[in-house]
């Protein structure tokens, strides 16, 4: 039995390797996915907690544990096809699960389920949705964190994600989302709701809870940067205190979820202590004299280490799958003149580099004749399987203080790309008396989409059965004066897709 636990640990470091590779580097990386080493060493802890429950009972085994371990591998066998390492990841998961419930049988993988839910918050999420939830977390903090220097008589105005304090502007970037906090925060409230001895919907609070208290600690962190800014300058936003108020905000978070759990254990017909229903009790020790008997090897559990094994067998003899290389122009071959339309590039500075990870772009605008600019930009990633991938606008705008004030599809008669009819996202923004129309769109592998969540289907099919990941955001922002409605606004957009449509498809390949 240990010689074939041994065998499918090393079997599931062999086939699991680079997707736990990654997930580490991650966890070393990012400070939001920095518990991620801890939480392997806490399920554990768990699991031993109830070793004493454990050798009482038989180890059964169970064919769905089988099962699942096949579906499991099926996952891991897309995710390598495709090298879309979050599937590889949550793969890794479901097998390790299966093999636990084909080993011990439903009776006793009961009594360490939980322990092994606890391993999913250590999966960095997929960028898109990291993108978007960080996005929203950004907007909402800059909200509230207004509303908190603004109790201290400070006059500031907000402009999406950034404090204009007058003499000081604070923006509200990635790292002060309070993702930071929140994951972590997230993980630690699913253990104290494991360890808390009440009822169902108390733990049910205590865990959810996590996130509205991250949520508000985290603004209440930037109002006060932003009133220690006003009151001492620019220094307490930066260096060493910013970081330590980071970590006492955390703390803080951690004291308000244990304040919580005492409050929750004084509601109730049983009113009891802390330490009451909150007790870490350890496994008891063996029995000495206890007679012991030897497990036999469940065959679901051999029939799943067999089913690994060979997974691990084609893993290392298949030759490792290589994106294809698709010929392209690079952006900075890009006419800048097209038809009546004449353009002056621009630059994105390496901040905002730093944050798209694009692999090229172009970003100018165009005037035409008697026409007012157009604002023409096109991000271009030569590989998305790593969690690079295009924007989306409807995230990135309010964080430049715009409001949508409509969103819909439209069509744009007589223009084709990549041999397509060319449908757009048609966005008009708005920012106190200003208004921009906005026209975006995914060109992917030979297709148009403008739906963000269809473009992550795309992105694995293409990945599975055409070994390519390529592909681009095209945005036109057309501004809408004063006096100028937006029938006008559409018309000049529609113009200059018409006049791109053509000299595009040689930087963009189908």
């Amino acid at each position: 039995m240990w010689m074939l636990i041994v065998l499918a640990s090393a079997l599931l470091l062999a086939v699991f390797y680079d997707g736990l590779k990654l997930m580490a580097h991650e966890w070393s990386g990012r400070e939001e996915y920095s518990h991620g080493f801890l939480l392997p060493l806490v399920a554990g802890f768990f699991v031993w907690r109830k070793k004493h429950v454990l050798e009482k009972m038989p180890f059964t085994g169970s064919w769905i544990g089988l099962l699942i371990v096949l579906a499991g591998i099926a996952m891991y066998l897309a995710g390598e096809l495709s090298t879309l390492y979050v599937i590889v990841q949550y793969s890794f998961l479901v097998v390790l699960g299966g093999l636990m419930l084909a080993l011990m049988g439903w009776r006793a993988f009961k009594v360490i389920s939980v322990p092994l839910l606890i391993l999913f918050f250590m999966v960095p999420l997929p960028n898109f949705l990291y993108q978007n939830l960080s996005a929203e977390l950004q907007l909402i903090s800059s909200r509230i964190g207004v509303s908190v220097i603004r109790l201290f008589d400070i006059s500031v105005f907000l402009e999406g994600n950034v404090i204009d304090l007058g003499n000081y502007k604070l923006q509200v970037a990635e790292a002060c989302s309070g993702l930071r906090y929140l994951f972590p925060l997230l993980a630690l409230g699913f253990i104290a709701a494991y360890m808390y001895n009440g009822a169902f919907w108390k733990r049910a609070i205590i865990f959810l809870s996590t996130i509205p208290i991250t949520i508000l600690m985290n603004s209440f962190r930037i109002g006060a940067i932003g009133v220690l800014v006003d009151r001492r300058g620019i220094s307490m936003a930066e260096g060493f205190l910013h970081d330590f108020e980071g970590w006492a905000i955390f703390m803080a978070c951690t004291a308000v979820l244990v304040i919580e759990m005492w409050v929750l254990a004084k509601i109730g017909r049983e009113r009891r202590s802390l330490s009451q229903v909150f007790s870490l009790q350890f496994s008891p020790p063996s029995v000495a004299g206890k007679q012991f008997q030897y497990r036999p090897i469940p065959k679901p559990f051999l029939g799943g280490v067999l089913s690994l094994a060979v997974v691990a067998l084609l893993s290392l003899t298949l030759p490792p799958r290589v994106e294809a290389s698709v010929p392209r122009k690079n952006f900075y071959e890009f006419p800048l003149s097209l038809d009546t339309w004449r353009g002056t590039a621009g630059r994105l500075d390496p901040g905002e580099l730093d944050v798209l990870k694009l692999d090229d772009y172009i970003l100018a605008d165009f005037v035409g004749d008697n026409r007012p600019p157009v604002n023409f930009y096109v991000a271009y990633y030569a590989s998305q399987r790593k969690g690079e991938s295009a924007h989306s606008p409807r995230s990135c705008i309010p964080g430049g203080g715009w409001e949508i004030t409509s969103l819909t599809q439209r069509d744009v008669d007589g223009v084709r790309i990549a041999g397509q009819p060319l449908r757009v996202n048609r966005v008009l923004i708005q920012k106190g008396d200003s208004k921009q129309l906005v026209y975006y769109w995914f060109e992917q592998r030979g297709r148009i989409i403008t739906n963000e969540y269809l473009v992550k289907w795309y992105l694995f099919w293409d990945a599975l059965t055409r070994n390519r990941t390529d592909g681009a955001l095209v945005r036109l922002v057309a501004r809408v004066g004063s006096g100028q409605n937006e029938q006008e606004a559409d018309a000049r957009l529609s113009a200059f897709a018409a006049s791109v449509s053509r000299p595009l498809e040689s930087y963009i390949p189908r």
